[in-house]
C-alpha cells in the first residue's frame, strides 16, 4: 500500500460522470481528503449534495493559465500539498478538419494538455520533496497511435498530447512519484451518451487502481481495465 496513510487527492472535472464516480470510489475506500474540482464550486445538484464527509468541492477553472493559477493558489493556501492528482476534466468537439476552428483546437489542447501540465508543474515539486505522488491522466483510446487516432481531430490530437506528456515526464521522476495514462472505455456520460456499454463506476476502476499503486508499481504507462496497452 502507499506509504502515506492519509492523502490529499485532487480530481479535476469531479462534478459529474467518471470524475464523480472517481470521487465517490476514493472516498468510500479511505479517509483521504478528496478535493472535487469543478468550474462552479457552488453547484448543489442532488448527486453533489450526497457526497461523503471527506469530500470538499473546490473551484478549479481550467479555462486558461490565469484562472488555474488563481484557483490553485487558493487551494494550496488551504491544503499543504496534493499527493494524488487525477486529470479527468474533458471536452469533446466533434468536428473534422474541414470545419474545426483554431479556437476549437485551442480549447481542446487547453483542457486536455495545457491545464494538466500547469497543475502537474505546480504540484510536482512537493511530491518529489515528499518522495510520494500519483498522477493519473485520463486519456482515451482515441488518443492512441496504436489505435490510429480515429476520434474527432481536436479530441484525438489533444489526448495524444496528454499521453506524450505522461511518457515524457516519467523519465524525470523519482521511483515513488508515478505518472500514468488510462483509457476508461466508452462510458455513459454527457460526452459518451446513453448508448455506451459502461457506467461511470466501471470507467473509474482503473483510475482508482492507479491512484493506489504500490511503491514498486508502474510509471509512464498507458492502461485500460488495469491492463497495459500501447500508446
Amino acid at each position: 500500500m502507499p506509504i502515506m496513510k492519509k492523502r490529499i487527492i485532487l480530481v479535476t472535472g469531479g462534478n459529474r460522470g467518471i470524475g464523480l464516480a472517481t470521487v465517490n470510489g476514493l472516498a468510500a475506500k479511505s479517509d483521504d481528503t478528496i478535493l472535487l474540482g469543478s468550474r462552479d464550486a457552488t453547484q448543489t445538484n442532488l448527486e453533489l449534495s450526497k457526497l461523503p464527509s471527506n469530500v470538499t468541492i473546490i473551484k478549479l477553472d481550467l479555462q486558461n493559465e490565469i484562472t488555474i493559477q488563481n484557483d490553485l493558489e487558493l487551494i494550496l493556501s488551504k491544503y499543504p500539498r496534493i499527493d494524488v492528482l487525477i486529470n479527468n476534466a474533458g471536452i469533446l468537439i466533434e468536428k473534422n478538419w474541414t470545419n474545426l476552428s483554431h479556437e476549437d483546437l485551442l480549447n481542446s489542447m487547453q483542457v486536455h494538455f495545457m491545464a494538466p501540465f500547469q497543475l502537474i508543474k505546480k504540484i510536482l515539486p512537493e511530491m518529489i520533496k515528499n518522495n510520494y505522488g500519483r498522477i493519473i491522466n485520463v486519456s482515451s483510446g482515441w488518443g492512441s497511435f496504436e489505435d490510429k487516432l480515429t476520434g474527432p481531430l481536436a479530441y484525438s490530437v489533444s489526448k495524444a498530447a496528454l499521453n506524450a506528456l505522461t511518457l515524457n515526464l516519467s523519465h524525470d521522476l523519482p521511483n515513488n512519484v508515478k505518472i500514468n495514462s488510462m483509457c476508461p472505455g466508452w462510458v455513459q456520460t454527457r460526452m459518451g451518451g446513453p448508448e455506451a456499454p459502461r457506467n461511470p463506476t466501471k470507467g473509474a476502476e482503473t483510475i482508482l487502481w492507479l491512484s493506489n499503486l504500490d511503491n514498486d508499481g508502474p510509471s509512464g504507462k498507458f492502461f485500460r481495465d488495469m491492463k497495459l496497452i500501447k500508446f
